[in-house]
This record gives C-alpha cells, structure tokens and sequence, in this order.
C-alpha cells in the first residue's frame, strides 16, 4: 500500500513539472467545445399521442359466433414493425422530404437519417402512444409526424382487412378441396352398397337367423321327400303285384341296388346337413349314387325289354290303371319335392356363402363409413369457420377493429428540444480539465524526471550511493507560492467560466 501511495505521488509530482502545458490544453479544448456547443443547430421535436380502443361494443355480444381475434396483440405488433423501410420511404414522399434527394445515395442516406430520428413509443399499458420526429425545422417535423400518425392508422385498418381476406381465401380452398373429397367418399359408399347389398343393411344382419330358418325348412322338405319316395315306390310294388307276369317281373325291383342306393341317400342327406355342395365328400357321395342309380336303370331297362310282351295284358286291368295313375302323382311329387330341396339347399349354400363374407364387407364398409365422417366432420367445421369469418368481417366493417384517437394531435414547442446546452456545457468543462490533465500525465511520460532514490534505484537497477537535497530559498519558495496561485486561479477562472456559461444557459432556456 505505502509503495503505491508513493508511486502515485511520484506520477502526481511528475505531471506538476506541467500543469501549464495541461492548463493551457483545458482552456484551448474548453473554449473549443463551448463555441461547439454554441453553434450547435436547434432542432425541433414535433410529437402527437393516440389511443388505441380495443374494447368494442359489439364483441361480448358476438362472442362464440364469431372468430376471436386479440387486438391488443395486434396493435402492440405494428407499433413495433411500423417503423419499416416500406413505410418509411412512403413517409418521405408524404412529409415531401425526398425534394432535396437526387441520386440513390442520398436517398438511402435520407432514408437512415429519418429512421434514425423517428420514435414510436408504448405509454404504459393504456394502449396510448407516442409518435416523435426530431427535426431542424419544426414545420418540417410536425409535417412528418402527421404522415407518420396517418399510417399508424391505416396500416393498423388495412393488414387486418388483408388478414381477413387471405384467412376467407385460405378457407374457400379448404372447403372446395374438402367438398370434392367428400363427393368421391360418398360416390366410392354408394357404388359399394349397390355392389353389395345383400350384405349390407337388415339383410346382412338377419344372415344367421335366415340360414337357420332355410335350414329347418331343407330338412323338413328332404324328409317329406322320402316320404313322397317311399309312397311312390309303394306304390310301385303294388303295381307290380296287380300286373300279369311279365310285368311283376320287370317291376320287382332290386333289392341289393335298393338298399345301396338307400344308404348313398341316407348318407348324402347327413353331409349335406353339414358341408356344402362343393364339399369334396358330398361330391363323391354324389358320384357314387349316379353311378348306382345308372346301373339299376339300365338293369331295369334289360328286364323291361324282355317282358315287353306282356304290357297289352297288364293295360285292361282297372286296378292296374287306377295304381297307374297313382304312380303318375307320386312321380310329380317326388319331382316338385326335389325341386323345392335343390331351392333350399342353394339358398342355404347362399346364406353360408353371405355368413363366410359379411365380416370383411362389414370391415370395408366400417373403412368407408370412416373416412366419409372423417371429410364430412372436417367440411362441417370449415363450412362453419367462413361462416364466423364472414360474420366477423361484417361486424369489423360495422364496429371497426380498433378506435384510434388522436389525444394530441401533432405539435412542435417554441423552444428546441435539442440540443441540451445547460447540461452539455459543464460536461464540455469537465472534458476541459481531463484532457489537461491527461496531457500533463503524457508529458512526464515522455519527459520523465525522478523524485525519490528508491524510485530511481528500482527504474535503473543500480546502486544509489547518495542524494542532495536543495537549500531552501525564500525568493525560491516566494515564486513558488506564486506559481501556484496563479495556476490554481487559472483553474478557477476555467471552471468558474463554465460554471457562469452553464448558468446563463439555464436562464436563456427558462
């Protein structure tokens, strides 16, 4: 700490050798500053304050059928960006400021320069704000704060009437793209109920209920069908007994091919009951009863061949007639029978066909159904979104989107805003006497002088054998005392004639 204190006493001492030197540089840059300060050009603030009302009427009354919309947010947003190069140079041409600007250089200066100036500033958290241009003519700067208070407004009624027309635009497109989307969803619905509709519907709910009812109705067919067979073939013996000879012969039948073709009956009957007719075992089953079938009518046929002589015997007969007769209905019914089970046991090979199908027409149907609601909910929604936006586009042509109030409308004080004299003069002062200062400090650094051995022992690196003090001298002190008076009233004149300049200013300015 000692050793600093003593440096620093040391620079002080250095930089006294001095203090004219630095004296004479605090008036010459005094005076250079006050004369600047002096003939600095007045300028002029020309300022205007709006309030913006965002609290309309008609919105508590239009809310939930319109598009809300926050406005506060919109107007803080363009006070922020109004200040932009589009709407600056429109500024110029309207405040006629682009006269004096001939080349493009000038005109981009001119466009930062009013940049530069223009101020737009929030008061608060009212929605009130202020609009200020700085200019060396205060006709000039009130011209162009009431083009700058001109665009505030439009901008803020013109980009909220573009947003609504590009939101409607956007909105259309949606809904024209949707609608046409929705059109092939309910041709593609359409096409596939035609295609398939006896598995769509009450019908294809019903599927199971309907293949139990034919089911019940093929095995009470197929039983009055062996009835009707066993009555016919009755029958059939019957005649057979009543006829001559030859004719028992030929109708006596064959009981090893009866009773086989019996059982391939018996057993068709039992898969039929489970299985389809394209089941492989009922194909067989099938084949194998044809071929019995097959070879008993051509048995039939041989033994009829050999008897024929016979049947002009057997036609006088009534008995034989009447059974005849029989036998001719019991064939038709047995035919009408066959018929009717060949009808339910296709409809009911249909209905397992429509059981086997009807979950995945099901699934297709649920995926058409689906994507149908998805376009139709989103159509809806946009359908109802232009609605809102049409609505809120009226109700903004009749309410407005926000009051703008101009509260003071552009002004220009008598006196300048700018510059501040009473504060710049003492501050020109204060640089005065800093720079006399930093002068004296640079001096002594390139002229340096010693004042302390230790000092120098420290500076050098070599050994101080001694020192010689100065004899003291009153004409020497007398001229000393005198130098510093005189230094220190040159100081005081400095800083007193800026002390009475800052004064002055004051009073000029009140």
């Amino acid at each position: 700490m000692d050793d600093l204190i003593r440096r620093l006493v040391a620079y002080a001492r250095g930089a006294w050798r001095f203090r004219w030197w630095g004296l004479l540089a605090a008036w010459l840059v005094g005076v250079a500053g006050a004369i600047a300060v002096y003939v600095l050009p007045d300028k002029y603030e020309a300022t205007a304050r709006i309030y913006v009302d965002t609290q309309s009427v008609l919105a508590p009354l239009m809310s939930g059928l319109t598009v809300p919309s926050d406005i506060n947010q919109q107007v803080t947003m363009l006070s922020k960006t109004l200040i932009s190069r589009p709407n600056v140079e429109k500024l110029i041409r309207m405040a006629d400021l682009d006269l004096a600007a001939k080349t493009k250089n000038q005109r981009e200066e001119l466009l930062d320069d009013v940049t530069k100036r223009l101020r737009i500033q929030s008061v608060g958290k009212d929605n009130l704000y202020t609009l200020a241009f700085l200019d060396t003519k205060p006709e000039r700067a009130k011209r162009v704060v009431q083009s700058l208070v001109s665009i505030f407004i439009e901008s803020g009624l013109g980009d909220k009437r573009k947003d609504s027309d590009s939101a409607r635009r956007f909105i259309e497109d949606q809904i024209k793209s949707y609608a046409q989307k929705l059109d092939e969803a309910e041709t593609r619905l359409k096409e596939f109920k035609l295609k398939n509709m006896a598995l769509v519907g009450d019908t294809a709910k019903d599927t199971v209920g309907q293949l139990r009812e034919i089911s019940e109705r093929l095995r009470q067919a197929q039983l009055e069908l062996r009835e009707a067979e066993n009555s016919r073939d009755a029958i059939k013996r019957q005649l057979t007994g009543e006829a001559p000879g030859g004719v028992a012969a030929v109708d006596a039948g064959f009981p090893e091919l009866d009773s086989r073709i019996d059982t391939m009956k018996k057993q068709l009957d039992d898969l039929r009951r489970s299985y389809t007719d394209n089941h492989p075992d009922v194909i067989g089953t099938r084949r194998v009863l044809a071929d019995l079938e097959k070879q008993r009518a051509e048995e039939l046929k041989a033994r009829k061949s050999n008897s024929s002589a016979a049947a002009p015997v057997a036609s006088t007969n009534p008995v034989y007639q009447q059974l005849k007769i029989s036998m001719t209905d019991s064939e038709a019914k047995v035919a009408q029978l066959k018929t009717r089970v060949a009808e339910y046991e296709a409809r009911a090979a249909q209905s397992k066909e429509l059981m086997r199908l009807a979950p995945q027409t099901e699934q297709e149907l649920s995926q058409l159904n689906r994507d149908y609601e998805i376009h139709k909910k989103e159509y809806d929604q946009l359908v109802t979104r232009r609605e809102s936006a049409n609505m809120s586009a009226q109700m903004e042509s009749v309410a407005g989107v926000a009051d703008f109030r101009l509260i003071d409308p552009p002004s220009v004080p008598t006196k300048p805003s700018a510059p501040n004299r009473s504060m710049l003069m003492p501050l020109v002062g204060l640089l005065a006497l800093v720079a006399g200062g930093a002068l004296t400090i640079l001096l002594d650094q390139i002229r340096p002088a010693f004042f302390d051995s230790r000092v120098l022992r420290e500076s050098t690196g070599l050994p101080i054998l001694g020192s010689v003090s100065v004899t003291p001298n009153p004409e020497r002190a007398r001229r000393s005392r005198h130098s510093r008076w005189l230094f220190v009233s040159g100081v005081g004149s400095l800083v007193g004639v800026f002390g009475a300049l800052t004064v002055l200013l004051v009073l000029l300015s009140r």
